[in-house]
């Protein structure tokens, strides 16, 4: 993978939560071929293991955890393997998160909602409560286990995965829009609150990527764009969705001292204009 940045991480350990899915497992990598050691995180075991095998191979460091970022003591218990294994944290992401069908609507209008259908009154308080659990409180944990390593060294870097949801709320998924916009929010309320401690945090918001998990929702059988899809496209001005990798330059330009030393509390938009245009 070629970089956009010359970072040299070099002697840090990165933490990334959520390392197994695209997203994630982009940013682990990167921060491996920029010298980092890094310890890979996901409730997949099999895949963060895969992720540090072939990081192995290539030459990098990487140690794959199984790791519940809902467990508080489970994720104690990654955080000393990772100290044993590679060191203190230096670096944090927290890329878990998700959101749930059963917080999810059938329809973008409570007035377009036909009969079986989901409405905004068939939202689950169960699904409701995971996505929120899921999202906020698998950024707050992880953030409680490895930023005491922070605060020992009174140096480290917190980045968060929030979410064009944040600015403006998507039609059908309103507990995942609710819960990136607490992010954003917690980003800065832990900016401030660790401000005297020398670490610093910040969010990046990435727009629409496609996946394995939504290519089904944003393009038809023929590859045509859904009619969803088409609606995404025409609201983000430059017409197109955001590749995994478009995210790398802004996750390793905020992780980096050197480059983001005074910039602490920022929620920075990586969405091809999609939060910038009012459609008009």
């Amino acid at each position: 993978m070629n970089l956009p940045l010359n970072i040299d991480f070099s002697g840090k350990v990165a933490v990334v939560t959520g390392a197994g899915g695209l997203i994630c497992g982009a940013m682990a990598r990167a921060f491996a071929q920029s010298g980092a050691k890094v310890a890979a995180l996901d409730l997949n075991e099999d895949a963060v293991k895969k992720l540090a095998d072939e990081l192995k191979a290539e030459g990098f460091i990487c140690e794959g955890y199984k790791a519940n970022v809902l467990d508080p003591e489970a994720l104690e218990a990654v955080h000393q393997a990772v100290l044993a294994d590679l060191g203190p944290c230096d670096i944090l992401v927290n890329g878990a998160g998700g959101n749930n069908p059963r917080a999810t609507t059938d329809n973008e209008y409570q007035h377009e909602a036909k009969e079986g259908g989901k409405s905004f009154f068939d939202l689950e308080a169960s699904g409701v409560d995971f996505v929120f659990k899921l999202n906020f409180q698998g950024t707050l944990l992880p953030t409680q286990a490895f930023a005491k390593d922070m605060v020992a060294k009174k140096h480290g870097c917190i980045l968060n995965i929030s979410s064009m949801n944040a600015y403006t709320p998507l039609t059908k998924i309103p507990a995942y829009s609710a819960a990136k916009a607490g992010i954003s929010n917690f980003t800065q309320w832990l900016a401030t609150h660790f401000a005297g401690t020398g670490i610093r945090c910040n969010a990046i918001a990435p727009g629409f990527l496609v996946s394995a998990q939504n290519k089904a929702l944003l393009f038809n059988e023929d590859g045509t764009p859904t009619a969803r899809s088409a609606k995404i496209l025409n609201g983000t001005p430059t017409g197109r969705f955001v590749d995994a990798d478009e995210l790398l330059g802004a996750t390793l330009f905020l992780c980096d001292d050197r480059s983001a030393s005074a910039i602490t509390g920022v929620v920075l938009p990586v969405d091809a204009g999609f939060a910038a245009y009012s459609g008009v």
